[in-house]
């Protein structure tokens, strides 16, 4: 018996092929999320250069967080009405224009403005929800799992490149330089962003559905607003660990590259953690949320031996590479419960909302841990705080109840008689 192709055949002459698609898609994926991650590259150089306390800059970056995530789901719903490829060019455009005019930024409203807004927008119209929606579509739904964990890969790909490239940047030619290159290599993302693209009509044999209707449906869905809550812990504890813990390792007294090195561990062991993540959402397609709980349990427990043994390079990098392997490996575990609730006709928007709370809690992480430090000169509350809550998100997943809302239960019975 032949093995199941991952998705379909292309129509004979078209040269967006699946295969070319999906690959387009993981370069977005790539770049957008390693421009993103090397942020918190620039806390420090820019809070010295300018006088700032800490909280100014991790405001900067706590805002592009909550526009971003506020953002998806309005990007994520013109593409699912409307194609995403305008959504992706724009986003590609809004990212490098904020990230180049952020080395011009010498005011704190400047930066809330170009680090913030702009960046922020960007990154909603470049989102690896929107880049996922477009290749769920296009693939089996038993593969659909391990395309979304490839996705994921490749955004901790991209952390694990580029992160190390914006330190060199950084320590060559002063972070306003360093802003302007990776503004230009976001700009890059224009021809691949063409080549991902929808028409957003339904999905073939999927039934209509209006917004306002698949919206009511979602939120009066106990289990969706169950896990809409848990990725809020996701978010708060990745921002966190990704803006502050280069300041925080350097507290330590530890060299540069100890931190950057440690957050391109993270984005290459979340290789090996999504694509497992696929993996077993695939393999247990029910059992996603008792896994969830698992990597926000692990999450808390590495924490604390983090926070507990005595700062050194190796042990910094170890912390890395565990949390690398529980880091963007709740997204296709996540996303996997939205599309078992309610099918893909709005995917994009739906996990969308999700994100945006991911996103709520990436900015209360962001901002909570430079206004704590320098309230208190330490990150202490801010790392148990992150214990805490990821005790809580295990908890928020346990009653969820993986299967379809009634809709497409009932219409799958009609469908089988």
């Amino acid at each position: 018996m032949s093995a199941t192709p991952l998705a379909a055949p292309p129509a004979t002459g078209n040269w967006r092929t699946p295969g070319l698609i999906i690959a387009c898609g993981l370069v977005l994926s790539f770049v957008a999320f390693g421009i993103r991650s090397g942020t918190g590259l620039f806390l420090t150089p820019v809070s010295q250069e300018f006088g700032w306390g800490r909280e100014v800059f991790a405001f900067s970056v706590a805002l592009q967080m909550l526009i971003w995530g506020a953002c998806v789901p309005v990007a994520g719903a013109i593409a699912d009405k409307f194609g995403s490829a305008r959504v992706l060019a724009t986003g590609a455009i809004f990212y490098g224009v904020g990230f180049a005019l952020m080395a011009y930024s010498s005011e704190p409203w400047h930066m809330h403005l170009t680090a913030g807004a702009l960046v922020g927008i960007g990154l909603a119209g470049t989102s690896f929800t929107i880049v996922i929606a477009v290749l769920a579509r296009m693939v089996r739904p038993e593969r659909r799992s391990v395309v979304v964990g490839l996705c994921s890969a490749f955004t901790s790909l991209g952390q694990f490149a580029i992160l190390p490239l914006g330190q060199g940047f950084i320590g060559a030619y002063g972070w306003h330089t360093a802003a302007i290159l990776l503004g230009a290599i976001a700009l890059g993302m224009l021809p691949f962003a063409f080549v991902v693209r929808a028409n957003g009509r339904p999905p073939a044999g999927v039934a209509d559905q209006k917004l306002t209707a698949a919206l009511h449906e979602a939120f009066g869905h106990r289990s969706y607003v169950l896990t809409v809550i848990g990725f809020f812990v996701c978010g708060f504890q990745l921002f966190f660990i990704v803006n502050h813990l280069p300041s925080y390792i350097s507290d330590q007294g530890l060299p540069p590259w100890v931190a950057s090195w440690t957050l391109a561990l993270v984005g290459l062991a979340n290789v090996a953690g999504a694509i497992l993540a696929g993996v077993i959402g695939a393999r247990w397609p029910h059992h996603k949320r008792l896994w969830l709980a698992a990597i926000y349990v692990t999450r808390s427990v590495v924490t604390v031996a983090f926070v507990l043994l005595p700062l050194a390079p190796a042990n910094a990098m170890i912390y890395g590479a565990i949390m690398g392997l529980l880091w963007l490996s709740t997204v296709p575990l996540t996303q996997g419960l939205v599309a078992q609730f309610f099918g893909l006709r709005w995917l994009a928007t739906l996990f969308g909302i999700a994100f945006f709370s991911h996103q709520v809690g990436g900015f209360l992480g962001v901002w909570l841990g430079g206004l704590l430090f320098d309230l208190y000169k330490s990150y202490d509350i801010v790392w148990w705080l992150n214990v805490a809550l990821g005790v809580f998100a295990a908890a928020v997943h346990i009653p969820i109840r993986e299967a379809p809302a009634p809709r497409l239960a009932a219409a799958a019975a009609a469908g089988a008689r």
